[in-house]
């Protein structure tokens, strides 16, 4: 192993995470694949995991521990762990998940197999509290034509199928996610960062359950609600109105002016998002339905930001 560049970087942004971390470090220290460094990044947690993670810092040389004594928020924590990375290929984990030991030596393998595909990823499974499986999460990436060779193709299943984001915790090339602009503060932004990503370079599922989904009440999907969420990618935004579905459109209608294709294949690509406005149209009417309520009843609003907190 390269102590200085390891192949493969993880980085970890965690926040309160003392009631699974040790779990999910342990699955990630027993990976068959070991040239890897972990990069952890405390948001200021007021629990024990500082105490813990310093612990398991101690003991094994590749993980390396940050602190920031505020919550700068999850978009924030998302984005420093991979600044501060150095692996040729990079992956998110969360605090709460866990890896099965061939995950990263099956993911890398694709990678270094085949330079056409970007992110490789395994199947994956739900847990629940007790790490006690649920079921799984039937694929829908590899089967919406993602490992296409089409970028056009890959693009348009990507927005216009209903899908799980849990691929943007697979394995991606660090070259690749340094052509986006990564995790920003908006709902629906691992969904754009995965639409982009399917324009640079295929995807490829490892056909095992790999992967394993912790839902408990403490995940962020649980605790907070359409209208609180956005306090938790960014406390700057913390009680301000959403519009997801309007941000997405405006993000894909970005992404395809961005993206280097040839203008052919662009046209393409926005014959697709009229496809997705035929297909989310309604979405799109409750934003504007909740920008008039904003501007009408804007004490209503702030009511329903302190009900909701």
């Amino acid at each position: 192993m390269n102590s200085n560049k390891p192949r493969l970087s993880m980085g970890m942004p965690v926040y309160n995470g003392e009631n699974y971390i040790r779990q999910a470090l342990d699955s990630l220290l027993s990976q068959t694949f070991s040239d890897f460094e972990l990069i952890i990044s405390d948001n200021g947690s007021t629990d024990r995991t500082e105490e813990i993670c310093r612990a398991y810092a101690a003991r094994d040389s590749r993980i390396h521990y940050y602190r920031n004594e505020e919550n700068r928020g999850a978009a924030w924590n998302f984005n420093r762990v991979f600044e501060l990375a150095k692996g040729e290929y990079f992956k998110w984990v969360a605090h709460d998940d866990l890896h099965a030991p061939e995950f990263f030596a099956k993911c890398v393998e694709v990678l270094d197999r085949d330079p056409s595909i970007v992110l490789a990823y395994a199947k994956t499974a739900k847990i629940d509290g007790e790490g006690k499986l649920l079921d799984s999460i039937p694929t829908t990436i590899y089967d919406l034509h993602a490992d296409s060779f089409s970028a056009c193709e890959r693009f348009r299943y990507l927005i216009c199928v209903r899908h799980s984001c849990e691929p943007i915790f697979g394995v991606i090339r660090s070259d690749a996610l340094k052509k986006t602009p990564l995790i920003r503060s908006f709902i629906g932004v691992d969904r754009a960062l995965l639409a982009q990503l399917a324009l640079l370079g295929r995807f490829y599922e490892v056909q095992e359950f790999l992967f394993f989904w912790r839902r408990h009440s403490l995940s962020s999907t649980v605790m907070y609600t359409l209208h609180t969420v956005g306090g938790w990618w960014d406390p700057a935004i913390k009680g301000k109105p959403v519009f997801p579905n309007s941000r997405l459109f405006i993000e894909y209608i970005i992404l395809i002016n961005c993206a280097s294709l040839k203008w052919n294949q662009k046209l393409v690509c926005y014959l697709h998002i009229i496809r997705w406005l035929k297909g989310n149209w309604r979405r799109l009417r409750h934003d504007v339905g909740v920008f008039g309520r904003h501007l009408m009843y804007p004490d209503r609003w702030s009511y329903i930001q302190k009900k909701e907190n």
